[in-house]
């Protein structure tokens, strides 16, 4: 901690450097769990030192993914519960980067705070290491940022992003798909962190009783389900791009089905996913009921209880589906390419 950075000026206005320090202090034990051989510095610098191992890389290619948790931190916010939003921060970037084959490196987290309460800035950060252990990245660095005024003193908003690597010729691009390969489904744990917007609306969570336990939701309640963090898919499908030919990966995020799934196909094919195959999961049943939403708005907005959709070869379907549930994965096949001008038919 430096003893020496102080500003009576500053913390008037309502910016309290120690407490910055502070945070650091407490987040420490945390990001050690996330460091490798491959991390040249700490935390600390001006920038995140980071040398990649390129042994038997032809061609590297660097693939980097950002995003937020969006409004799933009003849920936080009202559950008073901080030290899982970090892995959806995590998931949503290293989710989308591994659609192309990459393999995580590392990551960087901006946190932006009305008041920086050291200990909830530490929860949250153990989040995202949470988050890089389970993708196998590092966290190299990172920004706290206190914003009086712009921000409330009880809330925060955090965005991060991710860096991978893979080979040139081994990019998921989609040109070897063909009609007949098979879709299958890798479930998800949740909403994951999309379509929070339309959630707290039908839920009116302002005003719900968050902490009750739901029958419909297998006794779990309603904050708590909604706050279940993001599934990380890094390792099994890495692991399944390493045994088995893949044609296509979507990350199920907004826009859900309709959105994701075609951006995985090349003109002239189309996903053909059979509805009665796909396990939705109660919380999704229970806010269609209860927002009375059309199911085309489900499919379109949220992933329904399949967080990632990979597409192989017929001939290698039960192969991958072996590899994925040996990783832990329940996977299952949901649908298949066809020949056709609509790149997503729902059925």
């Amino acid at each position: 901690m430096n003893d020496l950075s102080k500003s009576e000026s500053y913390a008037a206005a309502g910016v309290d450097i120690t407490a910055g320090y502070k945070a650091v202090e407490l987040m420490k034990q945390h990001i050690a769990r996330t460091t490798n051989e491959n991390c040249v510095s700490g935390i600390g610098g001006f920038g995140g030192l980071f040398m990649p191992n390129l042994v038997g890389m032809k061609k590297p290619i660097l693939v980097s993914g950002t995003d937020g948790v969006g409004t799933k931190l009003k849920i936080a916010f009202l559950m008073d519960k901080h030290d899982t939003v970090g892995i959806d921060c995590v998931a949503m970037c290293v989710n989308d980067i591994i659609c192309c084959g990459a393999k995580p490196l590392f990551f960087l987290d901006y946190i932006a705070c009305g008041k920086n309460i050291p200990e909830r800035i530490a929860d949250i950060v153990k989040g995202v290491c949470d988050g890089c252990v389970q993708s196998a990245s590092a966290l190299i660095g990172g920004e706290t940022a206190e914003m009086p005024g712009f921000y409330p003193v009880d809330e925060y908003d955090l965005a991060g992003f991710a860096v991978g690597i893979v080979d040139e010729e081994k990019i998921i691009d989609n040109q070897k798909m063909q009609a007949g390969d098979v879709i299958i489904a890798l479930p998800s744990s949740g909403v994951h962190s999309n379509g929070f917007s339309l959630v707290r609306k039908v839920f009116d969570v302002e005003n719900a009783d968050l902490k009750t336990q739901v029958a419909e939701l297998g006794g779990k309640s309603l904050g708590e389900t909604l706050l279940t963090p993001t599934k990380i898919y890094v390792k099994p499908v890495l692991a399944l791009c390493e045994q088995v030919e893949v044609h296509g990966i979507s990350h199920i995020t907004g826009g859900g089905f309709y959105e994701n799934i075609p951006r995985s196909v090349p003109d002239g094919l189309g996903a053909k996913i059979e509805k009665s195959k796909v396990k939705v999961l109660p919380i999704f049943n229970l806010l269609q009921k209860t927002g009375n939403i059309p199911e085309r708005d489900m499919f379109n907005t949220y992933n329904m209880g399949v967080g990632m959709s990979v597409i192989v070869p017929a001939k290698d379907a039960e192969k991958a589906l072996a590899i994925l549930k040996e990783n832990g994965e329940d996977a299952y096949i949901i649908g298949e390419i066809i020949a056709s001008k609509e790149k997503m038919t729902l059925c």
